[in-house]
């Protein structure tokens, strides 16, 4: 059983609420624009970090991390990319390696926008864990945790950071 916590979008800023939320987890996924490598760096000393770089992401953490990230997590195999779109308009850089040989989770960020979907044609179960910076148009700051056991997945939740001014 691993217990996983998902962030994107913090373009490069640190909120001590990550150690509180991201903490009790037995492992971080990180969906892209990290930001800076400090950032990286502070979030993998929390627990081990898999991470995706994002379109914000200058050459260090391109460096670092790659575009796409597939895995196994207990029995789940897991694809991993900034850029994704989700069920019903996956974007088209992604589009021909999730038809293919579709994942079991697969994991975005890019839009800042919280949404958890179950893909029934391809049976794969999206997470784009929203926003958790302070950069672009989103009301609210989130972050998925979810645990993974064998091939399922339970005890999904959002996190809530606030909005931007706090």
């Amino acid at each position: 059983m691993k217990r996983i916590g998902i962030i994107s979008d913090t373009h490069g800023y640190w909120d001590e609420r990550y150690v509180t939320y991201l903490e009790p987890c037995d492992e971080i996924w990180h969906a892209g624009d990290i930001g800076t490598t400090e950032l990286a760096d502070r979030l993998a000393e929390i627990r081990p970090l898999r991470a995706v770089c994002g379109n914000i992401d200058g050459g260090d953490l391109r460096r670092m991390f790659p575009e796409v990230l597939r895995f196994k997590c207990e029995e789940v195999d897991v694809l991993m990319k900034h850029i994704g779109g989700y069920p019903g308009r996956y974007d088209p850089s992604i589009r021909a390696k999730i038809f293919s040989n579709p994942p079991q989770l697969f994991i975005s960020g890019h839009s800042h926008i919280l949404k958890i979907k179950y893909d029934k044609t391809l049976n794969l179960l999206h997470i784009n864990p929203g926003a958790a910076g302070i950069q672009g148009w989103q009301a609210e700051r989130t972050i998925v945790r979810l645990t993974i056991e064998g091939n399922k997945f339970t005890d999904c939740e959002v996190i809530t950071l606030g909005t931007h001014t706090t």
